[in-house]
């Protein structure tokens, strides 16, 4: 008989630390039951805003921004956001020439923003792009220059850097309005955003010789890190990681699987280690279950708290391909949380 042992340990930093606004964009194009354009706006993992081609228009998701931000703001978005859709029609035919591709279902993904860290002052831009669903470009911010991974992007990086312009200008926006905009958001939504609630970790076992996965859920905010240790050291072999999910609720989950053969778990001590970024100030044991299993150790799984920065999750997103161009009225984004879309 053999314990598996739960305990949960919380640290209380305060409001603080690395804090985020991510745009993703995602085009699609071909016979595809989906809008052709959708757009969203997140802060430190919480959806403020969102748009999409079938309904044509930009439309707050959370309160705070509902009653900060008035009609000439969303108007502006809507705007922008037709400008983007007719910027991504354009880029699929440039695509799809440089892939030799005629037809079949195509995305383009673009994820952007910028991080601040509220200690050190220290701030982060970055830009990515994809093409069905591979790295296409993306922006090095300390060597101010587009690169790609791919031949196909050539053209486009040579038009982009070349263009200095604008290049500053994006940069500017990364940099700079990116930041003041997260600062304004994150005022607005202080009492939402400061939220924390710590996760409930299980571990979960199907049958003695299956393997055990660490599942961490009702979490918010949504920055957390699932880890393994053999013997006190890290462990990332025969591990598997799942998504971030979220909950009907807001919260989060998240889980981690460890396959570990019966002669290792008699010969070796493995712990799963949940680290959270959360407010709870508590040190406490959560569960203790005594379990009949035929290999002799005992799993713990500690939950610190920490407050670091989440980072939406998220993510694997990108986009286009040549020239940047402004697509609105807007003739710097000073009036916009949101920055001006490359074109090809």
């Amino acid at each position: 008989m053999q314990q598996i042992v739960l305990l949960l340990i919380g640290a209380h930093l305060s409001y603080a630390g690395i804090h985020s606004l991510k745009y993703f964009f995602t085009g699609v194009s071909g016979d595809i039951d989906f809008p052709e354009f959708t757009a969203i706006g997140i802060v430190d993992g919480e959806q403020f805003y969102y748009y999409d081609s079938n309904k044509m228009k930009s439309v707050p998701k959370t309160e705070w921004i509902r009653q900060n931000e008035g009609a000439d703001y969303w108007d502006r978005q809507t705007q922008l956001a037709i400008g983007y859709h007719q910027v991504y029609k354009v880029d699929f035919q440039t695509l799809k020439e440089r892939f030799n591709q005629s037809q079949g279902i195509h995305t383009i993904q673009e994820m952007y923003g910028c991080e601040w860290d509220d200690e050190t002052r220290a701030t982060n831009g970055f830009y990515q792009d994809s093409y069905d669903g591979e790295d296409f470009v993306y922006l090095d911010l300390k060597e101010m220059r587009y690169i790609s991974p791919v031949p196909q992007a050539l053209l486009t990086l040579q038009k982009w850097n070349d263009d200095k312009a604008f290049l500053a200008q994006q940069i500017n926006y990364l940099s700079i309005e990116c930041i003041e905009w997260l600062q304004k958001y994150m005022q607005y939504g202080k009492s939402s955003l400061e939220k924390t609630v710590s996760p409930q970790v299980s571990l979960l076992q199907k049958s003695s010789s299956s393997p055990v996965v660490c599942h961490a859920t009702g979490f918010y905010p949504s920055g957390i890190k699932i880890s393994w240790q053999k013997n006190g050291q890290d462990h990332d072999e025969d591990v598997e990681l799942e998504e971030l999910l979220p909950n009907e609720d807001g919260t989060f989950q998240k889980s981690s699987t460890l396959t570990v053969t019966p002669e290792e778990w008699k010969n070796n001590k493995f712990r799963c280690v949940v680290e959270h970024q959360g407010k709870t100030k508590t040190e406490k044991e959560i569960r203790t279950n005594e379990v009949s299993v035929p290999f002799g150790i005992i799993i713990a799984v500690i939950a610190v708290v920490l407050l670091i920065a989440i980072g939406i999750t998220g993510y694997m997103v990108w986009k286009k391909k040549q020239g940047f161009k402004p697509v609105s009225g807007s003739d710097d984004g000073s009036n916009s949380s949101t920055h001006a879309v490359p074109q090809a």
